[in-house]
């Protein structure tokens, strides 16, 4: 294992504490395992119902990166960065066959048969009372996921910034997804080492936006 794959994680404070949002990236790869780590980290992620609609798509090959920084309006950290997650959501997912979720559920002990005949039909039914709102629930799983992907990514000793200037059917064009008019892209992450650090902008005080049981009555802290 080489030696940057041997740090030791921060805290989830600390990781929180310190992230920034970097826009400049060393060339340097990540050590397979500790992709393979970040993913696994990323994927623990909870979803609605655990059906887990999300398609992650790690972005590593130079001409996929260049392709997608083109998608981008030519951000420069996807092609800098060694790899780039796009996070896409897939409105449908509650619709298909969600039997290797019942039973790994089951083998796990986390369901019993009785939540799984109940999800076999609540599922659906949720799925279908959302209506055109399924976009949008699917979306926020998918940033869910790619929360826990930054500051995993933190707690490794990577950094990352969350992308939201892209212009969507190009991105899907180049993940292979052109002909599925349902999935949604909900961001881009590119995940490398910081070439330079950035500093905390800071925050409004929390009685500017965090309210107490009403929007006006402040949280004071």
């Amino acid at each position: 294992m080489s030696p940057i794959t041997q740090i030791q994680p921060l805290d989830v404070p600390t990781a929180i504490a310190q992230r920034r949002s970097i826009k400049t990236f060393k060339s340097d790869p990540i050590a397979p395992e500790l992709l393979k780590q970040l993913v696994e980290l990323t994927v623990a992620a909870p979803s609605s119902f655990n059906i887990q609609d999300w398609q992650i798509i790690l972005v590593q090959d130079e001409a996929q990166k260049a392709a997608l920084s083109a998608a981008s309006w030519n951000q420069q950290q996807i092609v800098q960065a060694p790899v780039t997650f796009v996070f896409a959501a897939n409105p449908n997912a509650g619709e298909q066959d969600l039997t290797p979720i019942f039973e790994q559920a089951l083998q796990t002990g986390a369901w019993n048969d009785k939540t799984v005949d109940y999800f076999k039909s609540a599922i659906p039914q949720f799925q279908g009372g959302l209506g055109d709102k399924r976009r949008e629930y699917a979306i926020k799983d998918a940033i869910i996921a790619a929360t826990h992907l930054v500051l995993a990514a933190e707690s490794l000793g990577l950094s990352t910034c969350f992308m939201n200037g892209w212009i969507e059917e190009k991105v899907k064009e180049v993940i292979g997804a052109a002909d599925n008019p349902d999935l949604a892209i909900a961001v881009l992450v590119p995940v490398g080492y910081a070439a330079e650090p950035r500093l905390n902008p800071g925050r409004l005080p929390l009685s500017y936006n965090v309210s107490v049981d009403r929007i006006g009555n402040p949280y004071q802290g």
